[in-house]
């Protein structure tokens, strides 16, 4: 068994290629267990040439990232189904198509490679909210703080075109820009309905219901990134390509908004430590570049340890899930249970905070996934309620945007740290749990742009 090629280059390459990889490397070898054994050389000859996997390809930090993904493509054209699909400069990687004969040449040919990932599948998490984080009319004198002028851009499945969308003045959409990377279609649409929602839950005003389903920031600007497709599945590399772009677009000469604020409801299973995860890598990089990034802490609950990728990155803002009780007022909120916790006694404490998730009201997308598979989930014909850290997260967005509406020069960080200096301590957990459970607890719009000293 140790005598196969692939074997051999997983045992000689096993510190560059992380453990799902090698995994399905060493897992081809299944079938021989029934081949005749004079047919085991010629079968494994097919298989390094013909089966492909889908992995993230990351370099070396001192190295060229041109001249790495140049040598990427040289390689890749020497090879039968392999090829070079997207390259990410601000985390120094490439996603590609590669098959095992691909793979044994770029770790051995090659010198910029520093670790190749598993191109992994990436979900959305799924599983009477602005009253509740005290944002709106509970602001009192900052009453007027609706997210003007501030800029969200939801990863996701996309976004409906909804009226709730619109600028009531003017009869024009709020939603800026569009990109798709499933279909690449230039107009914005939502064909699995989970987008939408989290665009209503940030940033919806709450026409069609006379005000009652209104996000925290009813005139935010909203760009729609599309990610993952009709039944709420993506990879790593397409996350990765979503968030790329909007780095990307910051960066760029044009006349429109820049992205203020990032909102990701979608996860997968962490690999290794969060200083080895491309998602987590991704996200950093983002917040680096001044992006205030918010993502789900994940729906695995209720054990302990079970925030996903990329929740368990350091900087960015990790948002668990309340159950509100579908009432105004916090009495008697408690955590949901479905809502992931963090790892007791660990370093990192997540999640940094919580919103409401549970039962949440808000965009309807006609004829999407969503809309078809739930119908008893429509609330009349322009509303739709779903729970999950999901929709925590756009939640906990839309009352970032009216932090950054009440103070344009604050940096990612301040806006995080604001956020957790504002939130309501909770827990009815033994004390030692409580972070692990809650963050610094239940987010408050009111005491993050306020203080809590001043009111």
């Amino acid at each position: 068994m140790f005598g196969f090629s692939m074997i051999q280059m997983v045992r000689a390459h096993a510190d560059k290629l992380d453990l799902q990889l090698r995994q399905d490397l060493i897992q081809l070898y299944t079938p021989f267990k029934w081949t005749p054994c004079f047919l085991h050389s010629p079968l494994e000859k097919v298989l390094k040439r013909t089966k492909n996997f889908p992995v993230v390809v990351e370099f070396k930090n001192n190295c060229s990232f041109s001249d790495a993904v140049k040598e990427c493509h040289v390689i890749s054209e020497r090879h039968f189904r392999a090829k070079v699909k997207r390259s990410f400069s601000s985390v120094s990687c490439c996603s590609m198509e590669m098959t095992p004969a691909a793979l044994d040449d770029l770790l051995t040919s090659s010198s910029y490679i520093h670790k190749i990932y598993y191109d992994r599948k990436v979900q959305a998490l799924l599983d009477v909210a602005t009253p509740s984080v005290e944002a709106g009319e509970a602001l009192g004198a900052s009453s007027s703080l609706t997210g003007q002028d501030v800029t969200i851009a939801v990863i996701d499945t996309g976004i409906y075109p909804h009226q709730d969308l619109q600028n009531p003045d003017t009869q024009r959409t709020r939603i800026i820009e569009f990109k798709d990377f499933i279909n690449d279609r230039p107009d914005a649409y939502d064909d699995n309905g989970h987008g939408t929602h989290c665009t209503g839950d940030a940033a919806g005003n709450g026409i069609a219901s006379g005000g009652v389903y209104r996000g925290p920031a009813p005139n935010a600007n909203l760009i729609g990134v599309k990610v993952l497709d009709k039944l709420g599945s993506g990879s790593l590399s397409t996350v990765m390509a979503g968030v790329q772009w909007c780095i990307d677009y910051n960066r760029g000469i044009n006349n429109k908004p820049k992205i203020d604020i990032i909102s990701m409801s979608l996860g997968s299973s962490p690999v290794g430590h969060p200083e080895e995860d491309m998602m987590v890598k991704a996200v950093e990089a983002a917040w680096d570049a001044g992006i205030v990034v918010c993502v789900a802490a994940g729906n695995s609950g209720p054990n302990f340890g079970t925030i996903a990728s990329p929740g368990i990155s350091k900087k960015v803002i990790t948002v668990g899930a309340m159950d509100d009780r579908d009432t105004p007022d916090r009495e008697g909120d408690t955590i949901a249970n479905f809502s992931s916790r963090g790892t007791l006694a660990s370093e990192l404490v997540k999640p940094d905070v919580v919103a409401p998730g549970v039962n949440i009201i808000s965009l309807r997308s006609p004829n999407s996934y969503l809309d078809k598979f739930q119908k008893s989930a429509r609330v009349g014909t322009e509303y739709f309620s779903l729970s999950g850290t999901s929709m925590a997260t756009p939640i906990c967005a839309g009352v970032a945007a009216l932090i950054l509406e009440s103070n344009r020069q604050l940096s990612p960080d301040l806006v995080k740290m604001k956020l957790k200096d504002g939130a309501d301590a909770w827990g009815d957990f033994p004390k030692d749990q409580n972070p692990y459970v809650y963050g610094a607890g239940y987010i408050s719009a009111r005491n993050s742009i306020l203080g809590k000293e001043d009111q």
